[in-house]
């Protein structure tokens, strides 16, 4: 194929299709745009092993620089899309420069949510998303004492535990009644919220902050909490200003089908920006995960390329905090029952979430080996596992893939 193909967003989702487009057969040009000067990087390491010194910025990048050159992907880093014009099929950069395009991908990613909290915009308010953001963070760690995190989520706990690792005084600010309530169940939240009071920090569950001083945050309860820094774990909401103004469907992240395409077959979007019909659970819904960016790459890819293939691959995600490694398969939300495999006390278990009998996810907490076999389970059809046998210890799980 010859098809100029135009990818705007330069992360995980947007490096992993220009590759899987080469590896699909596509000759045409690809040209991959990114608004940040750095090279695509990784990001999970941002919040845990590069604040903690134990990962070099060099060993960042997702791919070296002669990736691009071999692959033939022309690079316009530092540069944005300001529009996307679809009855030209063009797109608009900052520069004034236009780009033609036959098909064209967005993979806009996320930005941080930041609540209308007074004093938000103070200079010791940080959020992370981004490297800039996280060298902006490693440096204000460098000379806090005291650190406050709002919001009790992945980013928020995983910054809060690389916080205490450095010695810092670490409060955890949460509005729900649990951490992480959105994606894991009570008793993962409840083991986390003990391992991060193990290791000394404060909880505050519960908790609305009413704002945010130059010493600290008053809550809603009039109480203060004293904080050199303050981290913005407030989640992320898609980035989809440049697919409405295009006139593109959107509701939560950009409206895709099952192959990627958006409501303007010749456009795809994927990763955190887009939502997806999810085979697993039959909603629509929207995954910020490095596996949904890449899997969906790689659907949009074969799409592109004329090969199209439903995008089935079983979600899962993981988190470090402190020397616990949480590793989900599957989504647990809307599951009736749920069984523990293994002794939560040994700090090394899983708990299998099924609805009407059938797996429908895993959160394995140090077992890596419950949490591949629950990936297994999960992309066969059948799924074919009793609650019972999951949550005996003595059942080989391998046999039920």
């Amino acid at each position: 194929m010859s098809d100029q193909i135009v990818i705007i967003g330069a992360g995980q989702a947007g490096v992993q299709l220009a590759d899987s487009l080469r590896r699909e057969g596509h000759e045409g040009p690809v040209t991959l745009v990114g608004a940040e000067t750095q090279p695509p990087y990784q990001r999970p390491p941002l919040s845990k092993g590069f604040l903690l010194d134990q990962i070099e910025e060099s060993r960042l990048p997702l791919r070296p620089d002669a990736f691009y050159q071999q692959r033939r992907i022309t690079t316009r880093f530092g540069t944005r899309a300001t529009a996307i014009d679809r009855s030209a099929k063009t797109v608009t950069l900052e520069t004034g420069d236009t780009l033609p395009y036959d098909k064209l991908a967005l993979c806009l990613g996320a930005k941080v949510r930041i609540p209308p909290i007074p004093g938000i915009d103070k200079p010791h308010v940080l959020a992370l998303r981004t490297l800039d953001d996280s060298l902006r963070l490693k440096s204000a760690l460098a000379n806090a004492r005291s650190v406050a995190v709002i919001g009790g989520g992945f980013i928020g706990l995983e910054v809060a535990a690389s916080a205490r690792k450095l010695g810092r005084d670490v409060t955890i600010i949460e509005a729900l009644d649990r951490v992480m309530k959105r994606a894991v169940s009570e008793p993962v939240s409840r083991f986390f919220e003990d391992l991060h009071r193990t290791h000394g920090s404060t909880l505050r569950l519960e908790t609305q902050t009413k704002a945010i001083t130059d010493d600290g945050i008053r809550l809603a309860d009039a109480s203060v909490i004293t904080a050199d820094l303050v981290v913005l774990g407030t989640g992320v909401t898609p980035e989809v200003g440049l697919a409405e103004t295009a006139g593109l469907k959107c509701d939560n992240g950009i409206v895709v089908d099952t192959y990627g395409r958006t409501s303007d077959p010749d456009i795809a979007a994927l990763g955190d920006c887009a939502q997806h019909p999810n085979h697993l659970t039959g909603e629509a819904l929207r995954l910020e995960s490095v596996q949904n960016a890449i899997d969906a790459a790689k659907a949009v890819a074969k799409t592109f390329t004329g090969s199209p293939e439903p995008y089935t691959a079983v979600p899962w995600f993981w988190s470090d905090q402190f020397d616990i490694k949480l590793q989900m398969a599957g989504l647990s939300q809307n599951t009736d029952t749920a069984v523990t495999r293994g002794d939560p006390a040994s700090r090394s278990f899983s708990i299998f979430y099924f609805r009407l009998g059938q797996l429908m996810a895993a959160d394995s907490i140090n077992a890596p080996a419950d949490h591949m076999a629950a990936r297994r389970i999960l992309a066969n059809e059948n799924r074919s596992i009793k609650p019972q046998d999951a949550a005996d210890p003595e059942y080989d799980l391998r046999t039920a893939f």
